[in-house]
């Protein structure tokens, strides 16, 4: 298969274990992810960021349940790149921590136990077959003796891990598939677990950075440290490079506060760059005008051609997709403490190893003398798989020779990331026969700047997107349509654009299944029937490396439809609507939402969603619902809510003030249905966020007989 961004942004590590030859002692380390000392001690090493999704809890069930232990008797602990994980992925993204974790963590569990219990037959000179694993040690059922895997810790240091562990049978699950709390969740409400924000240690000064405000090339030209180094706290003001705006000017002080006061007071000038009149209003107008230019082939199916030659399209819509912002609760911050010949750094970050790869490039140091320390996450999202807040640290540790803490402000975190991109999806349709018979989706957007620019290569290939397998969302349409066309034009945009929730997918299922409503009512068709006879006849369906099962998604839908009530009436001014999606070919997802809407249209509220999920073997049911109930706040505020809007070159908003997310008493009540499944764990992060959008749109047609193509969803 071809490499793509999808697989760089979503996939997981294969089943890398560092395997090596334990050395004797008393404590028994047989792979990169286990250690058990002569004490009992059980420890886990976390491969991915825990952001709030669980990861941690959901590893260590994982590991418990083929290692036969409890769960609260693991210990976690964070990696750290290093020669240790050599071939084991530690980024955290794309929902593929659990898929892409699953069966590496469960192999090196099994491994350890089979190593285990030879220790205790070897003791007891007896058959191992004749031995199990039980409650943290090996028992001989025979005899009733026992010994801990503490006790056992020295002499399985002794043995060659096995080249093939058997793994438990499903069947045999006793941990994974039932509901398990979060082991954190304790220490995050009392306040005790620590944050990258929280990180403090010897002989660190704190700094703020007044950055640029043109995210579009803008640079510094000037700037006079006098009155900021008048304030109190405040110690020196020097200039820093690195970042995505351009460098800015930093300021060194006692407290985070001083800081920040101190950056207040710096008497700064800018060079505004190229993009100093950047509008995302008339941007929003490029890309629509862009619908005309040439575009890259994406998909071409069945009689497209013919049903677009014969006649002029029976049905057509626009759609489209602002910039947002990240947002999350923890602003970007960093430690970091650059000393002769290493450097520590403390940060909340996705993406250990690219920190890593940055600051060694920076200092001029071979990696494995670079130790990135990855704290807790106060959300991530994607924005956290840029480490530009770590390169920054980095800069002023250097400069000034001491630890340093950075922290950014609200008004930093809001203007000064990367966002995503804005979009617009023209979509057009050709009916006949009570049917599709073509379904055209031609997507205007920006590539995700973060992740790098193209050669001048790839843009000369007319198949590059193809090949990539985008936009998700418009490149794996999922439906059996007649004939069906999917086409992409890019469009350049000064704007820092990156990975965002779900990426690439909310702006395009917002316009498929949107449009999708629309045609339904033009051939007064009920929605979800529709969709379902656009499933047929099943079966698995190819699409680039994708293998879909349209019987899975047909099932989510009719579950959806009965779970939710779907043919009973509702009160006046009330309506549903229904959004659905497959991401990435492996979990299937539906959502009904309703609606009720006041008398003069004047205002509405989003009163339920239901959302049924089949996302293979549900690994723990109480970590999906809390997945489904994020997912939906985070694309419920894009959708009611979010618009990042730049004028004159400048974001307009600061804070959640201006770019508000969902409020307690705006969330629906959300009923999540996890259908049971055998088949391969597909991940569940990301996947509830593109259906809300469509969803809600659809039910406020229902109920107000409006039609909104357009976010945030307004009556008005």
């Amino acid at each position: 298969m071809r490499s793509t961004r999808r697989v760089f942004i979503a996939q997981g590590a294969g089943l890398a274990l560092a395997f090596r030859l334990p050395a004797a002692g008393s404590t028994f380390e047989p792979n990169a992810y286990i250690r058990i000392a002569s004490d009992n001690t059980i420890t886990l090493t976390i491969t991915r960021s825990e952001m709030g999704q669980g990861v941690r809890t959901l590893l260590a069930t994982v590991l418990a349940e083929e290692l036969e232990v409890d769960p609260a008797r693991v210990r976690l602990e964070q990696a750290v790149p290093g020669p240790r994980f050599k071939g084991i992925r530690l980024r955290t993204s794309g929902s593929g921590s659990s898929s892409g974790t699953f069966r590496a963590l469960r192999t090196a569990g099994a491994s350890a136990r089979q190593m285990l219990i030879a220790a205790a037959a070897g003791q007891w000179k007896m058959d191992a077959s004749a031995c199990r694993a039980e409650k943290g040690g090996v028992l001989d059922p025979a005899s009733g003796r026992r010994f801990t895997y503490g006790e056992l810790a020295d002499a399985a240091s002794r043995l060659p891990p096995p080249a093939n562990p058997r793994l438990k049978p499903i069947a045999e699950f006793r941990l994974i598939g039932k509901r398990q709390n979060r082991i954190d969740a304790e220490a995050i409400v009392r306040g005790a677990a620590p944050y990258g924000i929280d990180t403090r240690i010897d002989g660190m000064v704190f700094a703020a950075i007044a950055r640029c405000p043109f995210p579009g090339g803008g640079s510094l030209r000037s700037f006079d440290s006098k009155d900021a180094l008048a304030v109190p706290g405040v110690t020196t003001a020097i200039p820093v490079r690195s970042g995505f705006f351009g460098g800015g000017v930093a300021v060194i002080a006692t407290n985070t506060w001083a800081a920040f006061r101190g950056r207040d007071a710096l008497r700064l000038e800018w060079n505004p760059g190229p993009a100093e009149h950047f509008d995302s209003d008339r941007f929003l107008e490029t890309l629509t005008g862009a619908a005309s230019q040439e575009s890259y082939p994406i998909r071409r199916e069945g009689a497209w051609e013919a049903g677009i030659a014969a006649a002029p399209p029976d049905l057509e819509a626009t759609y489209e997709y602002p910039f947002q912002a990240h947002a999350p609760l923890e602003v970007m911050n960093c430690t970091a403490h650059v000393q002769p010949g290493s450097c520590d750094v403390w940060a909340p970050t996705q993406a250990p190893e690219t920190a890593q790869q940055h600051v060694s490039d920076f200092l001029g140091l071979a990696p494995d003398d670079v130790r990135i320390h990855t704290t807790l996450l106060g959300g991530g999202f994607g924005r956290r798989l840029g480490v530009d807040y770590v390169d920054e640290a980095v800069e002023i540790s250097k400069a000034i020779g001491k630890p340093v803490h950075l922290v950014w402000s609200r008004e930093d975190d809001m203007r000064h990331g990367f966002f995503h991109p804005a979009s617009v999806e023209k979509m057009s349709a050709w009916l006949g026969d009570h049917a599709i018979r073509v379904w055209s989706h031609r997507s205007m957007g920006s590539d995700l700047s973060a992740l790098g620019q193209l050669t001048s290569e790839q843009k000369a290939d007319r198949q590059h997107y193809a090949g990539e397998e985008e936009p998700w969302g418009a490149f794996d349409t999922f439906y059996n349509f007649a004939g069906l066309k999917v086409d992409y034009v890019p469009v350049d945009s000064p704007i820092p654009t990156g990975p965002w929730r779900a990426v690439m997918y909310p702006s395009r299922v917002f316009a498929r299944e949107s449009f999708l409503d629309e045609v339904a009512l033009s051939l007064n068709r009920d929605p979800i029937d529709l969709r379902l006879e656009l499933l047929r006849p099943g079966g698995i369906a190819k699409i680039g490396s994708q293998q879909i099962n349209r019987d899975r998604m047909a099932r989510v839908l009719e579950e959806v439809r009965d779970r939710s009530g779907w043919n009973k009436p509702l009160p006046p001014h009330s309506g549903r609507g229904v959004a659905v999606n497959i991401y990435a070919g492996d979990s299937y997802i539906a959502q009904v939402a309703e609606v009720s809407v006041a008398p003069d249209s004047s205002s509405f509220h989003v009163d339920r969603i239901v959302c049924v999920v089949d996302c293979g073997l549900p690994l723990n049911p109480a970590g999906i619902e809390g997945q489904v109930e994020s997912g939906i706040a985070w694309g419920l505020s894009a959708a009611l809510r979010g618009k990042i809007n730049f004028r004159e070159g400048r974001v307009a908003e600061s804070g959640y003030h201006d770019f508000r997310v969902i409020r307690m008493n705006e969330m629906p009540r959300i009923e999540t249905h996890i259908l049971p499944s055998t088949a391969a764990f597909g991940g569940f992060g990301e996947h509830p966020v593109p259906p809300v959008a469509p969803a809600v749109a659809n039910a406020l047609f229902r109920a107000a007989g409006k039609r909104l193509r357009r976010l945030p969803l307004s009556l008005a």
